[in-house]
């Protein structure tokens, strides 16, 4: 698979498109997001924020530029991957920009990386320059760079001397030089843009390719609806940029109207984020359901400092009504909820302030079409169960030399299967109820595990939990949950009758979890997801 081998799948005249009148020119850098901003006269204002440091739009302009300049220098040539191993910090945008306005495609990878994965990205990508952050260069080991074409990492944020057989540059230089003239790479708004990809968790993950104007689609379509967002909003995104949602809420968004964002490095922990809140003053907070729980239960919440935010937004679970509760009675403020996917780049169902429906994803985000269909791919009416399907101008194509799972996701017609079930009701908000190939047999009757796990979720002695298909001895499947309690003192035999009981009592009674666990916490992903693959691992 070549550059010139991808086409954009979804007709320009699109009903979404013209729903919320997207048009680009033909030739368009999705650098000019960055860009675009010093002709705007928001030079002078602050761009990124946090523990790291700031940056006004002309200084990370400028870093860009350098960051841009620098990677032509080594012989970089249009199209070609650049690895992205970085943390939360102004380098991130300056690299990822400096890239794609130099004609080049960054891939963002997730900053919990091990060598052996790094190993999988490198040469699937094909990636000859990486750039990371100096405390993650001892990743690339022996081991990652075996059977790949990585000659050279540049590493920024701290200098390392790495045990990577390549060449090490320093980022510090780039940036420390005079500014440079860097033209924007006369790209075609369907050219490649940049790479993420998929977690992985039902098999090698896969390369999502994403197109020059698919950031400018979110922009017009999600947050211009949704967030309303003024050069004088402050966003802060705990998720963070390598993950699709974190990239629009971090970069996306608040670059399209010359907002600021708060960038936060590390480990996401309660205190660090109240510490943000309190300084920096985000008006637009991005998080998760998990993390919603995390913050509500911490001691800091009590003496929290909230002053100033005016939205709070939850994607990528479905979010309790414990939880949309508990964040209400803390900062006065409902959680915006949505559901989007990496191959749509953002969100595309989405409560608003002014509708909403607690346990619904939401409704359709204006710019995209969305519907529901059964087995036979023929669509269901409200009231009904089905698969969900979208479209919209910021769909991926295409998975990187996946062709076989391209043809499964990548539907005729621009369409993305997501193989998310769900139900629509009368006013349009959609409730999911599972994925479609989740369907567990019990008792020889059919269970959709997140139904009990979302029933399980609203007892008040439970904080968090996940319920998971079990294997037993004699071959036959229970359901097992695995419960993070209020008050872990409680985890008694008497407390997992009460759970039980709680099920039974709520849904059929055959549907009660058999095997009960109790956890401290439950294992997240680098995304804040619970982490489902790794409590499979644990049943045991």
């Amino acid at each position: 698979m070549t550059d010139a081998t991808i086409s954009d799948p979804v007709p320009r005249d699109a009903p979404g498109a013209r729903e919320i009148g997207f048009t680009l020119p033909e030739r368009y850098n999705a650098g000019a997001i960055l860009f675009d901003n010093l002709a705007a006269g928001h030079g002078d204002r602050v761009a990124v924020t946090g523990p790291a440091g700031s940056r006004t739009y002309a200084e990370l302009a400028a870093d860009a530029s350098r960051f841009g300049a620098g990677l032509l220098s080594l012989g970089a040539t249009r199209g070609e991957r650049v690895l992205l191993f970085l943390d939360d910090t102004p380098a991130y945008p300056a690299t990822l920009f400096g890239a794609i306005r130099a004609g080049l495609v960054p891939v963002l990878i997730n900053t919990l990386t091990p060598p052996d994965l790094l190993q999988f990205y490198l040469a699937d990508s094909g990636a000859r320059l990486a750039v990371c952050d100096a405390a993650f260069a001892d990743r690339f080991d022996a081991t990652a760079c075996r059977s790949t074409r990585l000659d050279t990492l540049i590493v920024a944020n701290g200098e390392f001397a790495s045990i990577a057989p390549v060449r090490i540059l320093s980022a510090a230089e780039w940036l420390s030089k005079p500014p440079v003239a860097l033209p924007a790479a006369d790209t075609h708004r369907d050219d490649m843009a940049f790479w993420m990809y998929s977690s992985g968790s039902t098999g090698r993950p896969k390369g999502i390719v994403h197109l020059q104007h698919d950031m400018a689609f979110t922009h017009l379509s999600y947050a211009r609806h949704l967030l309303a967002l003024t050069p004088d909003d402050v966003c802060f995104s705990v998720p963070k940029i390598f993950f699709a949602y974190g990239l629009g809420n971090s970069i996306t968004f608040p670059f399209s109207v010359g907002a600021s964002s708060v960038l936060l490095p590390g480990q996401p922990k309660p205190a660090g984020i109240f510490d943000c809140l309190a300084r920096y003053r985000p008006t637009v907070f991005f998080g998760l359901p998990t993390l919603y729980t995390a913050l509500t239960k911490a001691p800091e919440a009590r003496t929290a400092d909230l002053k100033g935010l005016r939205l709070a937004v939850s994607a990528a679970e479905v979010l309790s009504a414990e939880v949309f509760n508990a964040w209400k009675a803390l900062s006065g403020l409902d959680i915006m909820e949505g559901l989007g996917s990496t191959e749509a780049l953002h969100i595309y169902l989405s409560n608003t302030p002014q509708q909403r429906k607690l346990g619904a994803a939401g409704k359709r985000v204006p710019g995209y079409e969305v519907k529901l269909t059964d087995k036979d791919g023929r669509e269901v009416a409200d009231g009904e169960e089905g698969i969900l399907l979208v479209r919209g101008d910021s769909s991926a194509p295409c998975y990187w030399n996946r062709p076989d799972k391209t043809a499964e996701t990548m539907r005729e017609g621009g369409w993305i299967y997501t193989g998310d079930r769900f139900v629509r009701d009368g006013d349009g908000f959609h409730f999911f109820r599972g994925r479609a190939d989740d369907l567990v047999k019990v008792s020889g009757q059919w269970v959709y595990p997140l139904e009990v796990e979302l029933c399980l979720a609203d007892h008040p002695s439970v904080r968090e939990c996940a319920v998971l298909a079990a294997a037993q001895a004699d071959g036959l499947t229970t359901l097992k949950a695995v419960v993070v309690l209020t008050d872990a003192a409680g985890a008694s035999d008497e407390t997992t009758r009460a759970l039980q009981d709680y099920v039974k009592g709520r849904l059929l009674p055959y549907k009660y979890p058999r095997i009960v666990a109790y956890l401290d916490e439950l294992p997240k992903t680098g995304t804040g997801k619970i982490d489902r693959q790794a409590l499979l691992k644990l049943r045991d």
